[in-house]
């Protein structure tokens, strides 16, 4: 079974305000384009699909025509859980319809994806339960016992995890809460079956791209790696931006990271998704698939001021990309100035002056 990771759309995410819907469009492309041609048996969305639990109307739509295409009329699962930034309720309000053809959306950790029936020719839920279920895929001969965590906050765990106020109690009962649901949900994988999870969770050790929206006050919501199961062929994350193994992780764990950089903090990150290649009884193969979609963001800064700052926009340096300018000055830049600026560049996001002392 070939599997697709990917997570933290962020849909309808702009960048100092300026739109981004269409770059977020290329990447749909240029990532039902790899599902193509990696011949994908199954995508799994871990999270953050939209930025905010209201989403415009262009991100859901957005959001509808890639899974359809990513499904292919039903020729492949696409497993969709909810990240911190999304509104369960709202992301799963279409499953009446998606579940027809192998989407599956999950809000909640305890969500049981057997709630809605699959009525394709070669995906079958052969069973299902509170947090995990089994899904066959005709066409590579395999099943998949997949182990759904989405954003486990108390609240929508609908616990109180411990009445502690120390954050080193609350990190510890929430870790500790987390590895016993895998714990008890890991029952659920054989010998027989490819075992997957995912999870929009923040691993302790993952390094942050800066664009990620805390999800916790401090670090209460931080789990230890160890609370994976061993006998697991892969753990798909959601959270981090930075795709990244998870390190002393008991299994293959990753972050496949944001498809677009959405801040200045993340300039020069390579941006990709994870392939994996799994059967029953054996390691799984996992290659990393680096992404060249959206425009890339540049931070320059001015050191001669603004005559150099001139100059570079009208050599067209770095011009498909988003710029943060920083220009040494010892006075105030005219508004004139600025606007020059941004005529001869229309990718300038902030021009912000650095003093020389």
């Amino acid at each position: 079974m070939r599997i697709l990771h990917t997570s933290d759309w962020h849909l309808g995410k702009s960048l100092e305000q300026i739109n981004r819907i269409e770059e977020q469009r290329d990447f749909i492309s240029c990532l039902t384009k790899i599902v193509e041609e990696e011949k994908i048996d199954m995508v799994l969305l871990s999270g953050d699909v939209y930025d905010t639990n209201n989403p415009s109307t262009a991100a859901e739509e957005l959001f509808y025509d890639a899974v359809d295409k990513l499904n292919g009329k039903g020729k492949r699962p696409v497993v969709v859980i909810a990240g911190n930034h999304d509104n369960p309720e709202r992301l799963c309000a279409a499953s009446p319809l998606a579940y027809k053809n192998g989407i599956i959306l999950l809000g909640y950790p305890n969500s049981d994806a057997g709630r809605y029936k699959v009525k394709t020719d070669n995906i079958t839920l052969a069973d299902s339960g509170p947090g995990w279920m089994e899904l066959g895929i005709s066409s590579c001969n395999e099943s998949a016992v997949i182990l759904t965590l989405p954003y486990p906050s108390e609240s929508r765990l609908e616990e109180i995890l411990t009445k502690e106020l120390d954050e080193e109690l609350l990190q510890l009962a929430y870790s500790d809460r987390i590895g016993n649901l895998f714990s008890k949900l890991r029952e659920k994988f054989r010998g027989d079956t490819i075992n997957l999870i995912m999870s929009h969770l923040f691993m302790l050790g993952g390094k942050e791209g800066g664009s990620e929206r805390t999800i916790q006050v401090g670090g209460a919501y931080t789990v230890s790696p160890s609370v994976l199961p061993s006998n697991t062929h892969f753990a798909a994350l959601g959270h981090l931006h930075r795709p990244q193994w998870v390190k002393n992780a008991p299994c293959p764990a990753c972050y496949s990271g944001s498809p677009l950089a959405y801040s200045f903090s993340e300039v020069d990150y390579a941006k990709a998704v994870y392939i994996i290649d799994a059967e029953p009884g054996r390691e799984a193969d996992i290659k990393e698939i680096f992404l060249d979609c959206g425009k890339p963001l540049k931070c320059w800064i001015a050191e001669e001021g603004i005559l150099q700052a001139l100059d570079w926009c009208e050599k067209g340096k770095d011009k498909s990309a988003w710029i943060d300018l920083q220009i040494v000055t010892d006075r105030p830049l005219t508004m004139e100035e600025q606007k020059k600026l941004r005529q001869l560049h229309p990718g300038i996001v902030n021009i912000k002056p650095l003093s020389l002392c």
